[in-house]
């Protein structure tokens, strides 16, 4: 039941960050005969059309990507001791070539405002993202235990923080600007709280109190010395 409402969740959150979902729910509102609550539906429909099968082909927006650095003959015997062959290698690194843009991202983005700093402080969400990243790296065949923090959780974090950023940059807010603000942080507040679930999870295949095991993540991950920092040496 867990499983279900928090695929539910990711569905929504993908939904309503989607830009192609965004689009299609304007058109049956405004083009069509639909009235709101049947263009909403239809939304959500298609979103979830999307999700699954972004989730069953693995894609990755190759846009939030930076230039892919050379791969480095240690790095490759690494790659061939853990059984990756070369089609495997390259897709990991693109992978998580375009997982490293999105932290950074998103870290940019968390200080920022002084309410997305609280967040920031509240879950480490940036820390968090930076250490589970490593952790991926020295174990890329487990690639797919963390499907939903690559092409979910984490992508939906950083298109999240920058439409935030840059309604929080207008120079003229009403009611309705501070309202989708609001909604907007206890969302990234949420969707930080998932990513730190998603670390929790990668690193213990049995956990009897989630709560406990994120808590404790938080606070060892906000102890670090700044060894989580530097992401270029991983791929």
């Amino acid at each position: 039941m867990k499983k279900v409402t928090n695929d539910f969740k990711d569905i929504l959150i993908y939904t309503f960050t989607s830009g192609a979902t965004i689009l299609l729910f304007l058109f049956l509102l405004v083009l069509s005969d639909f009235n709101f609550w049947f263009a909403l539906l239809g939304s959500i429909l298609i979103g979830t059309i999307f999700y699954y099968q972004r989730g069953k082909n693995g894609s990755v927006p190759r846009k939030n990507s930076m230039k892919l650095k050379k791969l480095t003959p240690e790095k490759e015997a690494f790659y061939q001791s853990k059984g990756l062959s070369r089609e495997e290698t390259q897709f990991f690194r693109e992978t998580m070539n375009t997982a490293k843009y999105q932290i950074i991202k998103i870290e940019k983005n968390m200080d920022s405002t002084g309410k997305l700093k609280a967040i920031e402080h509240r879950n480490n969400v940036v820390r968090v993202s930076k250490a589970l990243f490593k952790e991926i790296t020295k174990d890329p065949q487990r690639l797919h235990v963390v499907d939903k923090f690559l092409y979910v959780h984490l992508p939906s974090l950083m298109e999240l923080t920058d439409k935030y950023v840059e309604i929080d940059r207008h120079a003229a807010k009403s009611k309705a600007t501070y309202d989708i603000l609001d909604q907007s942080a206890e969302t990234i507040d949420e969707m930080s709280q998932m990513i730190v679930e998603d670390y929790v999870r990668f690193m213990s295949d049995d956990i009897e109190d989630m709560e406990l095991e994120v808590e404790l993540a938080k606070r060892t991950i906000n102890k670090d010395n700044g060894n989580t920092n530097n992401l270029d040496e991983e791929l």
